[in-house]
């Protein structure tokens, strides 16, 4: 249930908990290295998207005609993105680094049949010994799991990387 004020949708306290559970659930396979689970978050249609800056200092706007750091149209790069972690054939995953994510969740809105949220997050990675941090903000299009209505699926995912310098090729794990 939603209440509108001023053209904004209000969300339960129960919805934000349900949100945030979900986001820190996504965070803990990430650093747990458990992609099966990890890949089980995401919407076979999800399309996943980190914009780079332009060279005015916006974002683009666009993955189909910009370049981007990352962008997969649906699960489908996610599944070639693990399996290639899994299989070594990965620079960006040799040796494997060791993460931990935070994020704190600003915002859940629910727009309609879907929930719209924003984090701001922190990535601290470790590889031979060399530890880099990454940080940005993410907005999440969450849809309801249709065999586990306590739970959601990831129908989009944008995050935006505030780092001026990335020193190494990044990865899903680094953000």
């Amino acid at each position: 249930m939603t209440n509108s004020t001023q053209g904004q949708h209000v969300v339960t306290i129960a919805a934000w908990e349900s949100v945030n559970r979900f986001l820190a659930q996504e965070a803990r396979l990430l650093d747990d290295k458990d992609w099966d689970a990890w890949l089980a978050l995401y919407a076979a249609d999800a399309e996943y998207w980190v914009p780079a800056w332009d060279s005015d200092g916006t974002l683009v706007t666009d993955p189909t005609k910009h370049v981007s750091l990352i962008y997969y149209r649906n699960r489908g790069g996610l599944e070639d993105r693990v399996f290639r972690i899994r299989t070594g054939r990965s620079a960006s995953s040799t040796p494997l680094a060791r993460t931990m994510h935070l994020f704190q969740l600003l915002e859940v809105s629910e727009p309609g049949n879907a929930v719209n949220a924003r984090t701001n997050w922190r990535v601290d990675s470790v590889t031979d010994h060399d530890v880099r941090s990454y940080f940005g903000t993410a907005f999440y299009t969450l849809k309801p799991h249709p065999d586990n209505h306590q739970s959601w699926l990831i129908q989009a995912k944008k995050t935006v990387l505030l780092n001026d310098r990335i020193d190494q090729v990044l990865d899903v794990f680094h953000i």
